[in-house]
This record gives structure tokens, C-alpha cells and sequence, in this order.
């Protein structure tokens, strides 16, 4: 790696609906001052030549890949589970700053050893589905999270579109949000460097402040890692201090 003042920021989309979302996800990234390069299937990703990563949202994962039940009406992509799976562990490993969004929290989850809920909302009947980009559901973070510190508020409105679910929590992941009905919304890195998964959409937010804030944490933690790669305990650190005055 070396230092940028604009670090680039891969984006995994999918091949079906990537056009019309890497551009949403890209302008988020442009705001925060980081630069967004587009990944998914197909196409060359390659961890050396970023700063950080984002998982995008899209299908539902497989449950071959976390030995879960397929339910009857989800529609999965194992080219792109193959290849975010691949990337999600390799950026853990390395500390690489990630964030993951809707999906790609879930994927988080499960390249962590995590499992997840083929039907959520079966599982938790106290929250409901909502199917629109305009932030309806209320969650609640953590007070002593990252998520906590970089959107400062606990008490947040999102647009989480999932079925899926985070279920068992991958090793060194914890909790940072829920929603009313008790399912995870959010889930971190609890030690280490800067990793932190999303179940809404926060690039469909940009005109809230909490929500822009999500992605300079992100920038913030790639221009740390860009300069001191192997400084990873310090990423969450850095983007405390950095966040401060945005």
C-alpha cells in the first residue's frame, strides 16, 4: 500500500444490479473524500491495490456456505458468494478497514465462522418488514460501539430491506444494534482493526448526517491503513479522532 490522500475504496456489487447501486455507493465515498472502484465476479479484485473494502447489498448468500436451510423463494449468486467470502476473510486477516452493507454484513458474518437466518422475520415476529429506501425502521446501537461513537446517537431510523439475518455471531464480531423486534442491525469488529457491518443502506441516506458518517469512518480508517498498513489496533483510534469535527 501507499499513502493517499483519497484512499481507494473497492466495491463489490453484483453483476445484475451493480450499474445503478456502485454509482449511489461511489458518490457516498466521493463526499467522505475516498475514491470507489467497482468488484464483483468476473472482474480483477485485488486487495494489495485498495485501501479498504466495501460488500455491497444484493441477493441473499447461499446457505452452503454457513450449512443453513435454503428457503423456497431466495435468490442467490455462488459466483458472487465465492468471491466476496474470499475477499471478506482475506480483509479480516489482514485488517484491511471493511464495511459491509446489508449483504455484505451478513457476509461478514459468515467469513468470520458466523451463521445466519434464512427467514428473520419468522424468527423475530416483533420486527417488521418494510420494503421501501425511506429510513422506517428503528434501531438501537450499543453505547459503547464504534457504530455508537462514529454516528453519534444510539437511537437511529434506517431502511434495512433484508430477509436474512445475522444469527450466530463469527469469531471477534460482536452486536451493535437491533432493531425493535430484537434482530441484529449491526454488527463490528470488537478488537482490532476497523470492520463493521450494516444491515440498511446507508448510501440511499447521504442527506443524513449519521448516515455520511458511516463512510468517513470508512475513509478515515483506509487513509490510516494506507499510511501504517501494520498498525491495525490503531484504525478504530484514527477514526475517533478524525470523526470529531465532520
Amino acid at each position: 500500500m501507499t499513502s493517499r490522500r483519497h484512499p481507494v475504496i473497492a466495491v463489490t456489487t453484483s453483476a445484475r444490479s451493480g450499474w445503478r447501486i456502485f454509482p449511489l455507493v461511489a458518490f457516498n465515498l466521493w463526499l467522505a473524500g475516498g475514491r470507489g472502484r467497482r468488484w464483483g465476479a468476473g472482474r480483477p479484485a485485488d486487495l494489495e491495490a485498495v485501501d479498504g473494502l466495501i460488500i455491497g447489498g444484493g441477493d441473499d448468500i447461499s446457505p452452503t456456505l454457513y450449512g443453513g436451510d435454503l428457503v423456497a423463494e431466495a435468490r442467490i449468486d455462488p459466483a458472487r458468494d465465492r468471491l466476496e467470502r474470499r475477499l471478506a476473510a482475506a480483509a479480516l486477516e489482514r485488517g484491511l478497514p471493511v464495511l459491509g452493507i446489508c449483504r455484505g454484513a451478513q457476509m461478514l458474518n459468515v467469513a468470520a465462522g458466523g451463521t445466519l437466518m434464512g427467514d428473520a422475520f419468522a424468527r423475530h415476529p416483533g420486527s417488521r418488514h418494510y420494503r421501501t429506501i425511506l429510513p422506517r425502521r428503528r434501531v438501537r446501537a450499543r453505547k459503547d460501539t464504534l457504530l455508537a461513537r462514529i454516528t453519534g446517537r444510539e437511537a437511529l431510523r434506517v431502511n434495512a430491506l433484508h430477509s436474512q439475518a445475522v444469527d450466530r455471531l463469527g469469531t471477534g464480531l460482536c452486536v451493535s444494534a437491533r432493531d425493535e423486534g430484537g434482530m441484529v442491525q449491526a454488527i463490528e469488529r470488537s478488537v482490532g482493526s476497523f470492520a463493521i457491518g450494516v444491515q440498511w443502506h446507508p448510501e440511499h441516506l447521504f442527506y443524513r448526517r449519521a448516515q455520511r458518517r458511516i463512510f468517513a469512518a470508512l475513509v478515515a480508517a483506509a487513509r490510516a491503513h494506507a499510511t501504517a498498513p501494520g498498525a491495525q489496533d490503531g484504525h478504530a483510534t484514527a477514526v475517533a479522532q478524525e470523526m470529531a469535527p465532520i
